[in-house]
Parts: C-alpha cells; sequence; structure tokens
C-alpha cells in the first residue's frame, strides 16, 4: 500500500534531542536540521519565513554570526549539510515558538505532525532539567570546588618549582676545564638572583669581571671586595655606573677565598675568580650553615 503525500517518517525523541542546541542563551534548532525533519528543502523553508517574516520576530528565529556558526561547528562531529557539499549562508536558528509558528506556514500536515513532536521533546528536555536542577547545582558546586582545588594545587606546585629554580641546582657544582660557557652561565644565574643587592669578594677582578656584574637586575647595588691594587681604574668604575648604579669597589687583603653573597643572605663559595670561570677545574658551593654566613656578612659590613 503507498504511503500517503504527507505520511510522517518515524522521528524519535532521542533524535530530535540530538538536534537541539543552545545558541545566545537559547535552546534553538537549525534550519536545515528542521528542513530534514519537515521533509522540504531548506531554501523552501527559509522562503516560508521570509515570505512571512512579520510571524518571526528575532525572538522565534534569528540568524547565527560567523563566529556562533564556527563555535557551532567545533561541538559536533558534522552538520546535516556538510555531507552533502556543505552551505552557502549562515544557518537561521529557530526557537520553540519559531518552530511551533513554522507549521502554521508551512501548510502540510508533516509539518503539523513533527512539530508537535518537537514541542513535546522541548517540554520533557525542561521538565527533566527542572526535576534535576538540584542535582546540576550538586554537581556545579563540586566542580567548582575542583577547580579551586586544582589553582591551589598548582599555585602549591608553582612554589616548590620555583624553590627548586633558586635553590637545589645551585647547592654545589664543580665545573672541569674547558666548560666556560657552563661556569660562566651558573654565575650569571647567581647574580641575577638578587634583588638588592650583591657582595663579592674577589682578589682579581677586571673587566670581564664587571662584564659578569652587569648582568645584574636593575636596581640592585654591588660592593666588590678586592685587591687594593686592583685593575680596575676609576675610569672603568665609572662607566659601570653610568649604565648599571651602583657599583663600590674596596680594597681589602683579609681574604683568600672568593665569596658571592646575595641579598645578605645566601653565600656562595667560589673556588676561583670568577673572571676566569671554566678555564680549569673548580667548584662552587652554597654555604649550608646560617651562623657561617651571618659571620662573614658582618665581617663585610665592618670593611670602609
Amino acid at each position: 500500500m503507498a504511503k500517503e503525500k504527507d505520511e510522517i517518517a518515524p522521528v524519535s525523541e532521542t533524535m530530535i534531542q540530538s538536534l537541539i542546541y543552545t545558541v545566545r542563551g537559547q535552546q534553538v534548532m537549525l534550519d536545515s536540521d528542521l528542513a530534514m525533519l519537515y521533509q522540504v528543502e531548506t531554501r523552501r523553508l527559509n522562503e516560508s519565513v521570509k515570505r512571512n517574516i512579520g510571524r518571526f520576530p528575532e525572538s522565534f528565529c534569528f540568524q547565527m554570526t560567523k563566529e556562533e556558526y564556527s563555535s557551532l561547528k567545533s561541538q559536533i562531529a558534522t552538520s546535516n549539510n556538510e555531507g552533502r557539499g556543505g552551505r552557502r549562508k549562515l544557518p537561521y536558528c529557530f526557537t520553540e515558538p519559531g518552530i511551533a509558528m513554522l507549521s502554521a506556514v508551512l501548510h502540510s500536515d508533516t509539518a503539523v505532525n513533527v512539530s508537535v513532536r518537537i514541542m513535546n521533546t522541548f517540554v520533557e528536555m525542561r521538565r527533566f532539567i527542572s526535576n534535576n536542577a538540584l542535582l546540576f547545582e550538586k554537581i556545579s558546586n563540586v566542580e567548582l570546588k575542583q577547580l579551586e582545588f586544582q589553582k591551589e594545587t598548582d599555585a602549591r606546585f608553582d612554589k616548590v618549582f620555583d624553590y627548586i629554580s633558586d635553590h637545589a641546582e645551585t647547592e654545589q657544582k664543580i665545573f672541569y676545564d674547558g666548560q666556560i660557557y657552563d661556569a660562566f652561565s651558573l654565575i650569571a644565574s647567581l647574580i641575577q638572583k638578587a634583588k638588592k643587592n650583591l657582595s663579592l669578594i674577589d682578589g682579581y677582578v677586571d673587566i670581564k669581571t664587571l662584564n659578569l656584574l652587569a648582568k645584574k637586575k636593575k636596581g640592585v647595588d654591588v660592593t666588590v671586595f678586592t685587591h687594593p691594587k686592583t685593575t680596575l681604574s676609576p675610569t672603568d668604575i665609572g662607566n659601570f655606573n653610568r649604565q648599571y648604579p651602583n657599583l663600590t669597589v674596596k680594597g681589602t687583603t683579609l681574604f683568600h677565598d672568593r665569596f658571592l653573597v646575595i641579598d645578605d643572605t645566601d653565600v656562595y663559595h667560589i673556588g676561583a675568580s670568577i673572571k676566569d670561570a671554566g678555564t680549569k677545574c673548580f667548584g662552587i658551593t652554597l654555604i649550608q650553615d646560617k651562623q657561617i654566613s651571618s659571620d662573614l656578612i658582618k665581617r663585610l659590613k665592618n670593611i670602609k
């Protein structure tokens, strides 16, 4: 027995639900999906709307923007039109009252019957959301707590990584002859750690030393304790201060070894003059005993 012209093909509620999207905070269906359900061409459906445009205010029907369409396509695997060569125009979205109005302007029993099923699906979806509102709220609260926990955890990890970056890899290091770049890189990184001041104890300083000290952060004061007969001239010191203030050079013969003091807190023992770092085997060690560090810093404060 032949089908009547407008006999409806089976349309399940699940299928309809899969074609309902959220755009501009509203539940809508696309013109191409509705045309497929109504068994008409998308072009004909939109022409019917244009002929009755007074019945379709923006709260009933609106055309998507490029951004909205791109966002929607990224949420679904494929659109109904993409398998047939895509579409040239941006789709129109129909809200629930707009879909009800469509059945009136299409003059089709199929449109009327399908619209009834669509309306029932919208009602069931609203009922489901209403009945499970408390559950959704609990889920949202759990997700929010998870996000807050994640942020706190990330912050803790950041602190740990920062500490490791500032301390662990530079507590003790030995460089062998020829590791000039590695040695200079580590010393430069130590110099850049200073936030307020640097003190360098080194009996043999020259322009190479100043080149390394120039790696310091802006606003960090530098004091160099070196042999009174240093090769640095007043001109060298003046030129440095014009670009990287403030540098003070003090002559002393109290020290044999080399030390680098960062922010009057961390003291590093350096086995060679930093200008010669990497030319021979030497070591750099962070002094762990705070009393020893404190005594050295006090001694420096008393040098005029």
